[in-house]
C-alpha cells in the first residue's frame, strides 16, 4: 500500500538511499550480533530482546547508549565487541532485498542519480554494495567514519554533492524517522519504506515523510511516478 502525505516527487532526479532496512536486509544480523554481545554484557535477555531491534538506524555507538541506556565509554566498548564480531560475516549479513537491484537499474535507466547515505560504516557500505554486484549501479557511496560522528545530515549532503546533484534535486529514501529528519534537516523530502520490518507506517508519516511504501515496487512507483 502507498500512502501519500505530500509532494510527488518523481520528478527528482537524485535518488538518495539509506542501507540498513532499505537497501539491504540487514537487520537479522545486526540483531543476531548485537544480542550476543549485550548479553555478555549481562543486560537482561527479556530486556535485549523487547529493544535490539530499535539499534537499526541510529549511528553507533550512540544507538546503545539511546536504547539501552549505557554510558558513552560502555557504548565504545560494546561497539568494540560488535564490530569484531560483525566485521566477520559476509553477504548473508547483508543481502539486498528482491527486487532492489531490478529497481535501481530502472532508476538509472529513468536518468535518475543513485546514491547511497547512511551512517552505517562507511567500509561497511563499500563492502555491502561490492557483495551485493551493485557498485556500478551507484554514483555515490556515503556512510560514516569510525571515530567520527558524522550526522545523518552530515551524509545525505555530502552524498547529494559527491552525486553532481542540488540540493532541490534529490529525494530521500529510508526506514526510519532519522532517514526522514535527516532529509528535513536539509530541505529534501523522504519517502519512508516498511519492507524493511524496522519502522512502522506511524513512526515514518509521524517524522514528515511525503510517502510511505510497503514494497520495494511500490517505491518504484513513488520515485517513476508509474501510478
Amino acid at each position: 500500500m502507498i500512502t501519500r502525505y505530500g509532494m510527488d516527487v518523481s520528478n527528482r532526479r537524485c535518488v538518495v538511499l539509506d542501507f540498513d532496512g532499505t537497501l539491504a536486509d540487514t537487520k537479522p544480523g545486526i540483531v543476531r550480533t548485537a544480542t550476543k554481545v549485550l548479553l555478555e554484557w549481562g543486560i537482561p535477555e527479556d530486556v535485549v530482546s523487547a529493544h535490539v531491534g530499535g539499534l537499526i538506524g541510529p549511528p553507533f555507538p550512540q544507538a546503545f547508549s539511546m536504547v539501552f541506556g549505557v554510558s558513552p565509554d560502555d557504548a565504545a566498548t560494546i561497539t568494540q565487541r560488535y564490530r569484531e564480531i560483525y566485521f566477520q560475516l559476509g553477504v548473508e549479513a547483508w543481502p539486498f532485498f528482491p527486487g532492489v537491484t531490478e529497481a535501481l537499474r530502472h532508476l538509472r535507466e529513468a536518468g535518475k542519480k543513485t546514491c547511497v547515505a547512511s551512517s552505517k560504516l562507511h567500509t561497511l557500505i563499500l563492502r555491502g554494495v561490492a557483495d551485493n554486484d551493485a557498485t556500478e549501479l551507484f554514483d555515490a557511496l556515503v556512510g560514516c567514519q569510525e571515530g567520527v560522528a558524522d550526522t545523518k545530515e552530515q551524509a545525505i549532503r555530502s552524498a547529494i554533492e559527491a552525486a553532481g546533484c542540488k540540493l532541490d534535486e534529490a529525494v530521500m529514501v529510508g526506514d526510519r524517522f532519522h532517514d526522514v529528519e535527516g532529509a528535513a534537516a536539509v530541505g529534501i523530502p523522504c519517502v519512508g519504506v516498511l519492507f524493511g520490518d524496522t519502522g512502522t507506517r506511524e513512526e515514518l508519516a509521524g517524522a514528515g515523510a511525503v510517502a510511505v511504501v510497503d514494497t520495494v515496487q511500490e517505491l518504484e512507483t513513488v520515485l517513476l511516478d508509474r501510478g
